[in-house]
């Protein structure tokens, strides 16, 4: 496995909770993510089958909420291009709030292009254990997630549906 391919599975590990691009009303929050360090180890039993730990940041990049981010930690078991997300933790901040998340669950594959790795698309639910401010309206709530490639090395693209819509700018 490449230094890449694994950076990638990294990125959309906890590309669980970020997003890309601005907030929308429609419950549809986006960020754009960077990773920041990742760890892959050999699990010794077969070939590709890895234990992946990623640690990222995720901003969102315009818009009225153009300083809120995410600081994430994830951890992910895969078996060659398939990836299965074992734990995920995630603080969300806002101007004046926090929410912490944690994975419910999650799945992931590689994205191939001209026979090479491009990235990671990955999906899965999350849930806010705590939440209080602006973000208060999280507390509780479960919000899916999607994860996709974006240009550049070590960079990821977030999606969270069922975003509350309390949660939103008015």
């Amino acid at each position: 496995m490449k230094q890449p391919f694994l950076t990638t599975v990294l990125c959309s590990a906890f590309g669980l909770l970020g997003l890309t691009g601005g907030v929308l009303a429609d419950s549809i929050r986006r960020y754009e993510c960077t990773i920041d360090g990742t760890d892959r180890e050999p699990v010794g039993d077969r070939n590709g089958h890895i234990i992946v730990s990623l640690q990222y940041t995720c901003r969102i990049a315009d818009g009225l909420l153009k300083d809120a981010g995410i600081t994430a930690i994830s951890v992910s078991e895969w078996d060659n291009e398939k990836g299965r997300y074992l734990a995920s933790l995630d603080v969300h901040r806002a101007l004046e709030g926090y929410a912490v998340g944690q994975l419910l669950e999650g799945d992931g594959s590689s994205v191939m292009e001209e026979n090479r790795t491009a990235g990671i698309a990955a999906s899965g639910k999350t849930v806010f254990k705590f939440a209080s401010g602006s973000l208060a309206a999280l507390s509780g709530k479960t919000v899916k997630f999607t994860t996709k490639p974006a240009v550049g090395s070590r960079r990821f693209e977030m999606e969270f549906s069922d975003w509350p819509e309390a949660a939103q700018p008015k």
